[in-house]
């Protein structure tokens, strides 16, 4: 008679030994595997996909499964760290089953080799098709029925990984802490070149004005854009009522500070409303009364700080002081939002606050008292072109003093890389008129 085959005798072999047995419950053990792996990875789905409606539904539900499921979400990090390591044991718990049967049924017939590649290519396709594809798909559809059948296994599984979950969560914590402090950090000047490369041509200069405003917002102080003490319309505390009305008909501000003395001890801002039911008083009439209280900032605090602090306490008008308690300027919530926006004008403006001619596109004549940030606004230059020589100045005037270190000469010239500054009026204290011009 005839040996049986190779394949004969393995089979024979397997089941003399009865352990066909343990084959059988491998394979079923591998098929709910596989079943498990599928409700846990759908349940990462349905758990995070849940609307705001859903959630409102479920709380009104009186059921068990209610209180699990809204227990689950109310520790998300948890939720996430129990479904991960759960299905990581059960695919690790499916390759080695999968592994055992395999080598039994065809550890005579195919080589360690073979078994490994097979292995790898059948284990990985159902675990990707079975466990994470179709469950995902269905859960992100049903995404509450699928939490209403997943919610008993998670709630165990929450408590029975809990010491791991809390180890994982912390370890998580460090490593993100750790990215943050190391992140990638973009510069303003990075920025401004993204708005320049990624605008379109659609995008007009006043679109592109505001971008690059709204970018820049954070990075400058008051005192850049602040108007110098110089140009402060202010009133004598001692100046009687009718005197008051009149410097108010000539201005035109609807808030303006009162001093005593100098204008370095600001007594507080008179707000005009507050005069119009009292238009009509005599001569003695006692409008200090009517003082508010003076909101003084530091020259190096940033606008939009600022902005917030103006929104606080809701207020437009705030006194810059220096470094020894003096008044430096006047910033007004305008000219904060200005920096965004550009000039705002109303109906008591002049045609423009800043007097300047344009020769044409490269040469200009400003007033030596024009703000650096101004001018390079109006100029289109860059208003860091300047941070390295400007010192503490923020005139145009105070540039050129920087540059020369002396008071210059009328029609001196003074250059500065493509800058050509010429300087058209000028008297004993200051810089008046400066005529420019830039090599673009």
């Amino acid at each position: 008679m005839d040996d049986p085959l190779p394949g004969n005798l393995i089979l024979t072999t397997i089941l003399t030994s009865g352990d066909i047995y343990l084959l059988v419950f491998s394979l079923i053990g591998i098929g709910l595997l596989f079943f498990g792996s599928a409700l846990v990875s759908g349940s990462e789905v349905a758990y995070f996909s849940l609307t705001h409606d859903q959630l409102l539904d479920t709380e009104q539900a009186e059921t068990t499964v209610r209180d699990k499921i809204i227990h689950l979400l109310g520790h998300p990090k948890q939720l996430l760290a129990t479904i991960l390591i759960l299905n990581n044991f059960i695919n690790i718990s499916i390759v080695m089953l999968s592994t055992y049967v395999t080598a039994a049924l065809l550890g005579d017939v195919l080589s360690g080799g073979a078994i490994i590649v097979t292995l790898t290519i059948v284990i990985t396709f159902l675990m990707v098709f079975l466990g994470e594809i179709v469950p995902k798909v269905y859960a992100n559809q049903n995404s509450m029925a699928f939490a209403k059948r997943t919610a008993g296994l998670l709630a165990v599984s929450f408590r029975v990984f809990q010491p791991l979950a809390w180890l994982l969560i912390k370890v998580s914590n460090v490593i993100e802490r750790r990215i943050e402090r190391k992140g990638y950090r973009v510069s303003v000047d990075d920025l401004n070149q993204a708005l320049d490369l990624a605008a379109e041509d659609e995008t007009t200069e006043e679109e592109k004005g505001i971008l690059k405003g709204i970018v820049n917002f954070g990075t400058l102080s008051v005192k850049q854009v602040m108007k110098s003490r110089m140009d402060i319309t202010a009133i004598d505390l001692e100046t009687d009522f009718h005197e008051l009305m009149n410097q108010i008909n000539k201005t035109g501000y609807s808030r303006i500070p009162v001093y005593k003395e100098t204008i370095d001890k600001i007594e507080g801002i008179l707000y005009i409303k507050d005069l119009l039911p009292h238009v009509s008083e005599e001569e003695n009439f006692r409008w200090q009364e009517l003082l508010r209280p003076g909101f003084f900032v530091p020259e190096t605090k940033k606008i939009d700080t600022l902005f917030k602090d103006f929104q606080e306490k809701r207020i437009h008008i705030a006194i810059v002081v220096d470094e020894y308690g003096g008044t430096s300027g006047l910033i007004t919530m305008e000219d904060v939002i200005e920096e965004i926006v550009g000039e705002i004008n109303d109906e008591f403006d002049e045609d423009t606050d800043i007097a300047y001619s344009k020769l044409d596109n490269n040469t200009f004549i400003f007033e030596g008292k024009t703000s650096l940030m101004d001018f390079c606004k109006l100029a289109g230059v860059d208003h860091k072109a300047f941070d390295v020589v400007k010192g503490e100045s923020e005139s145009l005037g105070g540039l050129l003093l920087e540059i020369n270190s002396m008071l210059p000469n009328a029609g001196e010239k003074i250059v500065f890389e493509n800058f050509q500054f010429t300087t058209v009026a000028v008297n004993d204290k200051r810089i008046k008129k400066v005529r420019v011009h830039i090599t673009r």
